[in-house]
């Protein structure tokens, strides 16, 4: 009998943050642009490591982005690769590739983007995943969206591609239970959610909180603990972008195998899906 009532004052429990979180989400607003084009420079920070597979695909879709072309730069961020992954990001004249110097760290993504931030010139930084695609209209809903709300650190969408396999289907609908979470945790302020792969802040505002001193012993964290230094700095000032146009796709993984060890963390060299 003890055991039903646990599961029953469970059961309430879960369904009242379940409904909590669904107020979350009808309260935000899908954005619209309104005012006029941002002239804001952009700097998007991409770290790699033997991604040779996917990287030529991002860098597509950013050469497409309807963002003025003198208005944004691309920096590629190479974790020690030992692909081609340096030689199709050179392939793409308007891509600018960085080595990383640094070994026997706790956080080499974290040390990737810093190394990125400091070679940036743009007052915006952007950040995404080797393995992702971005939409055409990315940059500009971006821009257009720190222009009208003036906040200093923005989360956006990411969804997951899939096949028809079990392993893809799940990871896809469980991506996407986390982004429903992840916006509407933002919306309240209740916690701090937000994924890598779609990012957006100030470069001063990076350096105001000491960048990732004090997380950097952290393999993970260089978006949900950055997020939460700036949140405690600049509290108000966080915001989620829902737009169609913002969203990020990211990859699944193929194997039950590559799913786990990403769940669990893996070694610290694995690429995950979910950062």
């Amino acid at each position: 009998m003890i055991l039903l009532y646990i599961s029953i004052g469970l059961l309430v429990l879960y369904s009242s943050l379940i409904l909590y979180y669904r107020a979350g989400w009808q309260e935000l607003k899908p954005f619209s642009p309104t005012a006029p084009g941002s002239s804001k420079k952009i700097s998007v920070i991409i770290p790699a490591r033997n991604e040779e597979e996917n990287i030529g695909n991002l860098l597509s879709s950013l050469e497409k982005q309807t963002y003025p072309n003198h208005l944004f730069e691309v920096i590629i961020v190479d974790d020690h690769s030992t692909d081609n992954t340096v030689t199709v990001v050179n392939s793409f004249s308007f891509a600018k590739l960085i080595k990383l110097k640094f070994d026997n760290i706790n956080s080499y993504k974290k040390k990737a983007i810093e190394t990125g931030i400091a070679a940036a010139s743009g007052e915006l930084i952007v950040t995404t995943d080797a393995d992702c695609i971005v939409q055409e209209n990315w940059l500009k809903t971006i821009a257009a969206f720190k222009e009208e709300t003036g906040v200093v650190f923005i989360a956006a969408p990411v969804v997951m591609e899939c096949n028809s396999t079990i392993i893809q289907i799940f990871q896809a609908l469980d991506f996407l239970v986390l982004q429903g979470i992840t916006a509407a945790s933002v919306q309240k302020r209740v916690h701090n959610m937000c994924n890598g792969a779609n990012l957006a802040y100030e470069r001063k505002v990076f350096y105001e909180v000491n960048g990732f001193a004090g997380i950097d012993h952290i393999a993970s964290g260089d978006d949900m603990l950055l997020m939460q230094k700036i949140a405690d700095h600049f509290p108000g000032k966080i915001s989620y972008l829902l737009s169609k146009d913002a969203i990020v796709a990211t990859q699944p993984a193929k194997t039950w195998k590559e799913f786990l060890a990403s769940a669990s963390g893996g070694p610290v060299r694995l690429r995950t899906i979910m950062t």
